[in-house]
């Protein structure tokens, strides 16, 4: 499975949000992790149409998250910026070439397309059993609360 990097760059900002007090602007975002301003708020729009993230406009504007954290699982934010297209697609490979294989002896998935499938459900069975509050939970949000009331 590849994941993009703006994926990554969305959880990050996730976990900041989860713990902001108010919006957060997408400068401040982009300076937090060191990414241009330009590129996260390419991720952060994908973010916004997926309804993950709401941006506010205003002096204080910024994007805050629309839901809980404990409601936003990993799965829901690499959809947002990567889609939700299976990482395989058979092509039915079988029926090609020297070994080609008759349609009717191809009514179910073969042994590829059916290991892809299950790597595919075990993936994703982990990326939505983990949300952005479990992912809060692993850092230190001392320092990143001080740091965004230093922003604020």
């Amino acid at each position: 499975m590849k994941i993009s990097g703006g994926v990554e760059w969305s959880l990050h900002c996730c976990v900041v949000l989860s713990q902001a007090e108010g919006p957060v602007p997408t400068a401040r975002l982009a300076d937090l992790h060191g990414v241009s301003k330009s590129y996260l708020a390419k991720h952060l729009q994908s973010l916004a149409r997926a309804g993950l993230v709401h941006p506010t406009e205003g002096r204080d504007g910024g994007y805050v998250l629309t839901r809980a954290p404990g409601d936003i699982t990993v799965l829901d934010v690499v959809q947002a910026v990567d889609g939700d297209a299976p990482a395989f697609r058979c092509t039915e490979i079988r029926q090609q070439g020297l070994l080609a294989a008759p349609p009717e002896q191809c009514t179910t998935p073969c042994g590829i397309a059916k290991v892809m499938a299950d790597a595919e459900r075990a993936w994703r069975g982990t990326l939505t059993s983990v949300t952005i509050a479990d992912l809060a939970a692993t850092l230190d949000v001392t320092v990143l609360k001080a740091t965004l009331e230093a922003s604020g």
